[in-house]
């Protein structure tokens, strides 16, 4: 896992020091932060979802252990600089809000990590569940051969179907030069540069002439009254990839209305919409979204075919 981008151990307070000092096992360390985040009334929404998982992650990150460590290891004596990693991490977490990947420098998507930190959203689309599917509902016997990752953000959507899918071509695609940053160092840590390219572009404007038999998009979605209720580990995320509008929906608009032009006559669109689908299907009556259903969990989430697009073409006008 990603090194800790937290301040040194030796910050910690004398207190701090003195419970570090007691929390002998790994086990230990998972008892009192699972207590700690109950205390600190966290909100668990980045990967995780209860006080016991987010001090599962912590834990096993602040010591670089897989997730599928021997239970054994849990009654291993830590060394005293491992206890204090962790105690500063779980002071952080409380006291900040700061999203747990970003404290690890880390996150996990379709089963591979990535690097992550403020300038990109944490990854956590059920789309993943697509991915390791291989989209088989639209490509149940040739993959698709060009995949467009449109906000890609972190690059996790189009190199993880890189990595599924070893004969696509991927190109990653976001306003954000910071986001494309992150994404490259993704790119190199999988490597698959021969595959996958980023490229700076707002939706399609950095695309001209490329089609794609696959367009699969996580844009900005949030509505104002959601963006404005959101609790505080939100605030750390990029404003730029959550908010679009009133309704949130001020990018999909836009999507909907050029995806056509850059998708193969035989190409599929997905796009997550998230809470606004009421939105989106309030807006679009006419037309037949496929809202597809996610085995962990996830919404908000369509499909369209290249064909019903253009059937559907004077909608987005």
């Amino acid at each position: 896992m990603a090194v800790s981008p937290l301040p040194a151990a030796s910050t910690l307070t004398l207190d701090d020091q003195r419970l570090a000092d007691q929390l002998l096992t790994l086990r230990d360390c998972l008892r009192w932060a699972t207590s700690e985040f109950h205390v600190g009334r966290l909100h668990f929404g980045h990967g995780t979802a209860s006080a016991w998982d987010e001090a599962v992650a912590l834990v096993l990150g602040a010591l670089h252990l897989p997730w599928d460590v021997d239970p054994a290891v849990l009654d291993a004596r830590l060394l005293d600089v491992e206890r204090a990693r962790i105690v500063a991490l779980v002071r952080s977490r409380i006291e900040t809000r700061t999203p747990l990947p970003y404290l690890l420098g880390e996150a996990f998507f379709a089963g591979y990590p990535f690097t992550v930190d403020e300038r990109v959203l944490i990854p956590r689309s059920p789309i993943a569940e697509l991915i390791e599917h291989d989209f088989a509902a639209w490509f149940p016997e040739q993959p698709p051969a060009r995949v467009l990752d449109l906000c890609t953000g972190s690059g996790c959507i189009g190199i993880a179907t890189a990595l599924h899918l070893p004969t696509a071509e991927v190109d990653l695609a976001d306003i954000s030069p910071e986001a494309l940053a992150v994404a490259k160092v993704n790119i190199t840590r999988h490597d698959v540069g021969a595959r996958v390219r980023a490229v700076a572009s707002d939706l399609f404007e950095g695309l001209a002439g490329q089609r794609y038999d696959l367009i699969v998009a996580n844009p900005p979605y949030v509505d104002a009254r959601d963006l404005a209720a959101m609790p505080a580990e939100f605030r750390h995320e990029p404003a730029l990839a959550l908010g679009a509008g009133t309704d949130g929906l001020d990018i999909v608009r836009r999507l909907l209305r050029e995806a056509r032009e850059h998708l193969t006559d035989e190409g599929v669109l997905i796009v997550e919409v998230g809470n606004s689908d009421a939105h989106l299907e309030a807006a679009y009556p006419e037309v037949p979204f496929l809202w597809l259903e996610f085995e962990r969990g996830g919404h908000g989430v369509f499909a369209l075919t290249a064909r019903e697009l253009d059937d559907h073409a004077a909608c987005f006008v």
